[in-house]
């Protein structure tokens, strides 16, 4: 358990809008650490159904590339943080990597909203290519010209109390802020070894091995719950008749190893059982992969949270020796 994973946000309940929402591990991530979330936003029809269902807040369906014609509407939230996690396709390792395509233009729409609204606070997160990309190279210029100090990192939430490898990218931003002012707070908040399956499901699985199909066969496609899972993708494929065993593979092919199932890697990316998935076999395995891990978005938030405390706490304890101070000239 790390150091900060009872903090909560105590102080006020700041109003936050969560862009590209997907099936809500941002937003459920966040909710968890007291944030308000007063809409959410997307416009992938079963993702939003899946949002629906498990929570109480609207999620409206938007598209976010026409910029005019979405700033008033997203103005009266009224929003203290933003967060949103741009389609990735374009970046990912399992992307074109044609950053010309119109999902890699979201990174630059998500900057120019941020720009146009303003919120005291601003939460991005992408694959760990994006930071290469001359598209965020772009939307970092437009962060900076608005005013925000940047906190840039890359996460791996094995680390963050998720039991798979999966690195992400986060650019936190305070408007009149100090760049890199949050990041010893990710570093401190770091767990000292990676997650398991079995750290974080026990032995619920029922299995020792499990089958994950690679992107190509020069990979391994067999782990151990012994160890985290490798990034949950938006495929998930059964064993192929003519596997043959890698030199990496944890264990070699038998009647006991499968695939995970659609709800198992739900729980890899750290949505709780309660949470409530409906829907096509193929669009649940999707919008699961594209997501944030809910206890990655608890981490990030919590290190929010916790900045935000110490602050506070410096500048009432300032007020009070200033009084002192006073009540001594008196």
């Amino acid at each position: 358990m790390n150091r900060y994973s009872q903090i909560k946000l105590q102080y006020p309940k700041w109003r936050s809008l969560d862009l590209f929402a997907g099936c809500g591990g941002l937003s459920l991530g966040f909710q968890n650490v007291g944030f308000q979330i007063v809409a959410s936003f997307d416009n992938w029809e079963p993702a939003l159904k899946v949002y629906k269902n498990n929570f109480q807040h609207q999620i409206y369906n938007l598209d976010l590339q026409n910029l005019d014609l979405n700033t008033d509407f997203l103005m009266q939230f009224e929003p203290d943080i933003i967060l949103g996690g741009p389609p990735c396709q374009d970046f990912s390792s399992a992307g074109k990597r044609d950053e010309d395509l119109g999902r890699g233009n979201l990174t630059v729409v998500f900057a120019e909203t941020i720009a146009q609204l303003r919120p005291q606070w601003f939460v991005m997160e992408n694959v760990d290519r994006l930071v290469k990309s001359y598209k965020y190279k772009a939307a970092r210029e437009i962060f900076k010209t608005a005013g925000y100090g940047l906190n840039e990192v890359v996460l791996d939430a094995s680390l963050c109390g998720v039991p798979q490898k999966r690195k992400r990218f986060f650019c936190i931003g305070e408007l009149g802020g100090t760049d890199r002012i949050l990041i010893p707070y990710f570093q401190a908040n770091l767990s000292q070894q990676p997650m398991t399956l079995r750290d974080y499901l026990g032995d619920s699985l029922g299995i020792e091995y499990y089958y994950r199909h690679p992107r190509s066969y020069k990979r391994r496609a067999i782990f151990s719950i012994d160890e985290p899972s490798p990034t949950i993708r938006g495929v998930n494929r059964p064993i192929p008749k003519t596997y043959k065993l890698h030199p990496g593979d944890a264990a070699p092919i038998s009647s006991h190893i499968r695939p995970l199932t659609t709800i198992e890697r739900s729980y890899i990316q750290t949505f709780p059982p309660t949470f409530v998935f409906q829907g096509a076999k193929t669009d649940l395995e999707q919008m699961i992969g594209n997501a944030v891990p809910v206890k990655l978005a608890e981490y990030v938030a919590r290190c929010i949270a916790q900045y935000l405390t110490d602050r506070a706490s410096a500048i009432a304890e300032e007020s009070k020796s200033q009084v002192v101070q006073l009540s001594l000239l008196h």
